[in-house]
């Protein structure tokens, strides 16, 4: 009797050094999506976003979108960038890679959209007990205001307890806050430096490897100031194909790690593994 083969489990983590860092990207989820024209290229006609899709042999009836927190650890600090989805999903994502909950001392939010706050609480009470929070003044600010469900049940809880940031300051040592607003008011990339060693945590500045790498000028239905986005997404995006800096991307390609080459106006997105 012959079984049907079935594919081995998606991997949920990816680690490795940076300098006396180890940082590790965790998949909290994944969602299938579709009409990517509804979401990108809102600034481009249908034929035209087909077309370059098509070349690019990406469909845009049905993909795959991916959520991917960072965990940074220092040798004194164990950093949580974002939070994912959902409890299960960051926390079945955490302990895959060997951590558990309360090994987390600090989490940091990007921004405070559901997708990056959704695992920070369950049923009223902290999914990380130990950690402390910090997340952008700006960010804080807007969202305070917004009347927003997911904010007032998971992130208003931490009032009295998080720290604010704001655009140059270090959340700790080796990381350093650049605001990269458009997407929110107050969204943030994250500079990380050990020794020689440099990458960038550009969060949602760039939501698709194709539509918004390669097209930074395409307009997303999910960025709140679209022309602040698109000028934001040029700069950090250049910034790191520049330096020639390594990044991560929340919804880049799991496991979300790569180089950006510069390409006819917008950027080549290459995987860590597959650059030459």
């Amino acid at each position: 009797m012959t079984h049907p083969e079935t594919a081995p489990p998606a991997p949920l983590w990816h680690s490795f050094r940076l300098g006396d860092f180890r940082v590790t990207t965790l998949l909290s989820g994944t969602r299938e999506m579709t009409d990517a024209h509804a979401t990108y290229g809102l600034n481009v006609d249908a034929e035209t976003f087909e077309r370059i899709s098509r070349e690019a042999g990406q469909p845009t009836d049905l993909w795959s979108n991916s959520f991917t927190p960072t965990l940074v650890e220092t040798g004194t600090e164990t950093v949580l960038f974002d939070t994912g989805l959902t409890p299960e999903g960051i926390v079945t994502a955490l302990t895959a890679s060997g951590h558990s909950p309360e090994d987390i001392t600090l989490i940091v939010l990007t921004h405070m959209h559901g997708d990056h706050i959704g695992g920070l609480m369950q049923n009223g009470r902290p999914v990380f007990p130990n950690a402390r929070l910090i997340a952008g003044g700006r960010e804080w600010d807007h969202w305070a205001m917004a009347g927003n469900d997911g904010f007032e049940r998971l992130v208003r809880p931490f009032a009295r307890h998080i720290t604010l940031i704001e655009d140059g300051d270090s959340p700790f040592p080796g990381a350093t806050a650049i605001l990269a607003p458009g997407h929110t008011p107050g969204h943030m990339a994250f500079r990380l430096t050990s020794g020689e060693a440099r990458l960038m945590l550009t969060a949602d500045t760039a939501n698709h490897a194709l539509w918004s790498v390669s097209h930074p000028d395409w307009e997303v239905r999910f960025d709140i100031d679209k022309a602040r986005a698109i000028e934001t997404r040029k700069r950090i995006l250049g910034q790191i194909a520049d330096e020639g800096m390594p990044f991560i991307g929340y919804h880049m390609p799991f496991p979300a790690v790569g180089f950006l080459e510069r390409d006819a106006g917008g950027f080549r997105f290459r995987a860590a593994g597959d650059r030459p």
